[in-house]
């Protein structure tokens, strides 16, 4: 028995330090789509396992990426493009077999009520409406709703008459933050952010057709360096089940 061990023994806090030294959070690597959805997630998995702490940080799937291809200390990585967690699994960077699929993204057109802009009449022509200065969406090059905000307009043939008026954020919850705050009259932004409580009393917004851009399949894995292994593979089964999945639809995703 170690010098540290017995005098916590001696205090009465060997329960209380060996939980402290061994159960480090479960960090969870997730896509800023996810970030209303993942708080009810965690609720609802916390109620079937006790303690468990858990720890999300978002922002976009690829940047996440490339950070984990150095190491990135996190457990679990959920992407809002199921590639990412692949492209890991080929590097023999997470665990085998433990990579999944989990949902399926939309995106909409958003737009505060007090912009006066008619997106249920207009749909995607309100980008191209004159008092539509700045149109919000994620960075494409780091972000998969970013690239199919892009499709989309590409899809109406409408981006290269609206490219201009293109702001961007680095992650989906950044370019909703930026319609949100005034920056942008509208966004092509995720769903999952508009169906987010207390977000219809903010916001009004056009859901657009899904056969217009690529389909945003979602993904997972855990890492092959997870600290939480365990907790990584039971919150894993949690979003699997049919009671996380209703979460899921709660917020707009759909089955993949």
């Amino acid at each position: 028995m170690s010098f540290i061990r017995s005098i916590a023994l001696a205090a009465g806090l060997l329960p209380l330090f060996s939980c402290a030294a061994t159960r480090a959070p479960l960090r969870i690597a997730a896509a800023a789509d996810l970030r209303y959805a993942l708080e009810e997630l965690i609720r609802g998995f916390r109620a079937q396992h006790g303690g468990v702490a858990i720890e999300p940080v978002y922002g976009s799937s690829g940047t996440f990426y490339s950070e984990l291809l150095n190491h990135a200390p996190f457990d679990l990585f959920l992407s809002a493009d199921v590639t990412y967690p692949r492209k890991l699994a080929e590097q023999s960077m997470v665990m085998p077999g433990s990579e999944f699929t989990y949902a399926v993204g939309r995106i909409v057109l958003w737009t505060s009520r007090g912009s006066g802009i008619d997106v249920d009449r207009l749909h995607l022509e309100a980008v191209r409406a004159e008092v539509v200065r700045h149109v919000a969406i994620a960075n494409p090059a780091h972000a998969p709703y970013g690239r199919a905000a892009v499709a989309a307009l590409q899809s109406a043939g409408m981006y290269d008459a609206v490219k201009g008026k293109l702001v961007m954020g680095e992650n989906i919850s950044q370019a909703f933050q930026l319609v949100q705050s005034g920056a942008a009259e509208v966004g092509l932004v995720a769903l999952s952010l508009a169906m987010a409580p207390g977000m219809d009393a903010k916001g009004v917004y056009w859901e657009v057709p899904a056969d217009s851009y690529p389909p945003i399949t979602q993904g997972g894995a855990i890492l092959k360096w997870a600290r939480q292994a365990d907790a990584a593979r039971q919150f894993r089964t949690f979003l699997l089940s049919a009671e996380g999945r209703a979460i899921l639809r709660r917020y707009g995703f759909s089955g993949e």
